[in-house]
């Protein structure tokens, strides 16, 4: 019972705690630990979370206290939340082509702002591909999969579109033929073109 009690007052204090520093609110995005997902109530031993797959998550407060909490929601009404994904491109491709070939990938993907501009970083020159990170800015986390999904999306059709090879993330040799997929291969059985 002693150790049942000084868990409670812990969860307490912690409660106390949070409500005090304001980290977050209902309706927040947030992750805790490896836990992500929509505040849906906050009481004072536990916050509820909603996550992405429709699961309620409980997290005691004392453990919310003694963890790495990232809100995704809090600056993104104002300047937006950056989305980031990479990619490896081979050294024979120029970079300023691959980097317009990501923003045009950005500028396609709906929801995504456009203002500010998506821009893209060189993360690592490695062996035998160059890293580039696509940034783009949204104003919706609890959007993220999604808006992830379709900028991945984008960025394989734009290379593809292009012939460019992605290479990401093992290479192992040259190939003698560029591993993209043709457009008149895009929509192979069972998958069927968009109506228009």
């Amino acid at each position: 019972m002693s150790l049942g009690a000084a868990s409670m007052v812990a969860n307490s204090l912690a409660g106390y705690t949070l409500i005090y520093r304001r980290a977050f609110k209902v309706g927040d995005r947030i992750k805790v630990g490896d836990v992500v997902g929509d505040v849906v109530e906050m009481r004072q031993q536990v916050t509820h979370l909603r996550t992405p797959k429709n699961e309620e998550v409980t997290i005691p407060s004392s453990m919310i206290l003694n963890s790495h909490v990232v809100n995704y929601s809090s600056l993104a009404s104002e300047n937006g939340l950056i989305l980031h994904t990479a990619v490896g491109i081979g050294y024979e491709t120029p970079w300023r082509q691959v980097e317009a070939m990501l923003i045009e990938a950005a500028n396609r993907t709906k929801g995504l702002k456009r203002e500010p501009p998506p821009f893209v970083l060189q993360t690592d020159l490695g062996d035998f591909a160059v890293t580039y990170e696509i940034n783009a800015y949204c104003e919706k986390p609890q959007e993220m999969a999604r808006l992830y999904t379709a900028l991945r999306r984008n960025i394989l059709d734009v290379f593809n579109e292009h012939g460019v090879q992605i290479m990401t993330p093992n290479y192992v040799a040259d190939t003698q033929q560029p591993k993209v997929v043709p457009n008149e291969q895009w929509y192979a059985a069972p998958a069927s073109p968009p109506h228009k």
